[in-house]
């Protein structure tokens, strides 16, 4: 076995693309306990006086998250949206067909926008495509966004709201080839009435930005031709279109765990293809962007929730099997580890090295249900272990995504080859004059140094090493103890524009340089 090594250039002329601050969005659906007993628990010691609770209002806005899809997911495909507005005592009561829950709509459009516009974030608006179609949306949109004089924009003033949301992003329908989506659609059912609906949003409200729905994940037999297929309809009309990935390690393999970073690159590659492909059909001059509005770390919960899958897919209609029909049910409730942290920090060094067509994406989701951030509802909110890669990520990768020039050492795992020992991605901020590399040593046996030729950063000096790692990789965090939080490390060695850092086995880094004076 070659001594390990990695090797990183980074050139601030060597540029992909300034970061959209969307890419570090999230996901809020009503499903589980995300919404009720999550955001919203009125009489909480820590709810304030909307029924929003504060201490995850704090971990949010510390997430500084731009921009939250709401309210699905397979909810949406079933939302009646005006059940969710005007007075609270006069909303109805649904059967919520896709997680066999009770909605009873306390919380709406006007009160998510208030929680919003509380932790400085936007909402992107997911449409019923599912059981409902284009006459809807188009009420929906006038609700939200049209100003006065007439029915649904007077509708939302009656309401007690009257300025307009101007909700500027709008995916249309979610996972619509999804055998477990109500209303699910055939590339040319979708294609067409996604068309038509976009069309008319666009002439309520030529601002907003579409989003089309793309292949629910890598393994339905319709990817990639369902993206070329539906986008031959509807790419004059839209902006974005969606992909959706979440990982997992049921076989505990964490050497190939930490290698399926790769898969997501293949994933993004693949999309940018089909894309471009219909984009040459149709000898279009607009570029079609990427919405990665659905990813994250997913499989703890599968094994210990009641809940059936079906066999049509590996992503399945979740289906609670036991009591049905309760309202915030603890489902989809992953209690998240070390090797998960890993593997959320390299989605993340992927997304920057495709800053150039990633331009939205959604951590799903954002409280309790597969979330960063949990609660106890009768007590404290706190931060599992994907939480600090996120974070350091949304507070640092601010900027302009660097062109990566990296060589490292490399190594196989059961499903892939030649997997780096370690990547890394580099984001440049102008205004600041700083500098951060995001790195992850993925050997589980050595530690590696990292050494990064920044001699173009002429000037540039070390600011600090932020390190998330523990020896044991399934150690998790609870309400009770914070096993793993970040630490500092202050040994490198910096000469001639050379820097070196030892990245620890198993590990996330975030490494700050800033311009001197």
């Amino acid at each position: 076995m070659g001594k390990k090594y990695a090797n990183l250039v980074l050139d601030k002329q060597f540029k992909i693309a300034e970061i959209d601050d969307r890419m570090y969005g999230s996901f809020v659906e009503h499903m589980g306990r995300a919404v009720y007993e999550g955001i919203y628990q009125p009489g909480h010691p820590k709810a304030d006086a909307d029924g929003f609770r504060q201490d995850v209002m704090e971990m949010v806005k510390e997430l500084n998250v731009p921009i939250i899809r709401y309210p699905g997911g397979n909810f949406v495909s079933n939302f009646f949206w005006e059940d969710s507005v005007g007075p609270k005592d006069q909303r109805p009561t649904r059967l919520d067909l896709a997680w066999r829950s009770i909605e009873t709509n306390e919380v709406g459009i006007q009160e998510f926008n208030k929680w919003t516009k509380k932790i400085g974030s936007e909402i992107m608006m997911a449409i019923n495509l599912g059981t409902r179609g284009v006459a809807d949306a188009c009420n929906l949109i006038e609700y939200c966004n049209h100003p006065s004089g007439t029915k649904y924009s007077d509708l939302r003033i009656r309401h007690g709201k009257v300025e307009p949301y101007n909700i500027k992003t709008w995916c249309l329908g979610n996972e619509m080839d999804g055998p477990w989506q109500l209303g699910s659609k055939t590339p040319e059912e979708y294609g067409r009435l996604a068309t038509e609906t976009a069309k008319a949003m666009k002439l309520i409200d030529p601002s907003i930005e579409l989003v089309s729905c793309g292949s629910s994940n890598t393994s339905m037999e319709t990817f990639p031709v369902w993206e070329a297929e539906t986008l031959m309809h509807t790419y004059d009309y839209v902006d974005y279109i969606s992909l959706h990935q979440y990982f997992d390690n049921y076989e505990d393999d964490p050497k190939n765990y930490l290698a399926k970073s790769m898969e997501i690159d293949h994933f993004i590659k693949t999309v940018i293809a089909s894309v471009d492909y219909v984009k040459s059909r149709k000898r279009s001059k607009k570029q079609i962007n990427l919405s990665f509005d659905e990813w994250n770390v997913w499989y703890h919960s599968r094994v210990g929730d009641n809940i059936i899958q079906t066999k049509d897919n590996e992503k399945k209609l979740m289906t609670m099997a036991k009591n049905p029909w309760r309202k915030a049910p603890h489902i989809l409730e992953d209690v998240y580890n070390m090797e998960d942290a890993l593997v959320v920090g390299l989605t993340l060094i992927t997304f920057l090295k495709h800053a150039d067509r990633i331009k939205i994406a959604c951590l799903a989701q954002l409280v309790n249900v597969i979330a960063p951030i949990m609660t106890d509802a009768d007590g404290d909110a706190w931060k599992q272990t994907i939480y600090y890669p996120f974070l350091h990520v949304s507070k640092y990768g601010r900027g302009i995504a660097l062109l990566p020039g990296l060589q490292s050492s490399k190594h196989d795992t059961k499903d892939y080859t030649d997997v780096t020992d370690v990547d890394s991605a580099a984001v440049y901020n102008e205004e600041t004059e700083e500098l951060t590399i995001f790195a992850v040593n993925r050997d589980l046996e050595e530690d590696i140094t990292l050494e990064s030729n920044i001699r173009s950063f002429e000037g540039y000096q070390f600011m600090e090493h932020i390190v998330l790692e523990n020896d044991n990789l399934k150690a998790v965090n609870t309400v009770f103890e914070q096993s793993i939080t970040p630490k500092k490390s202050c040994e490198y060695e910096m000469e001639n524009g050379i820097l070196k850092i030892k990245l620890n086995k198993k590990s996330w880094n975030v490494i700050r340089l800033k311009k001197q004076k």
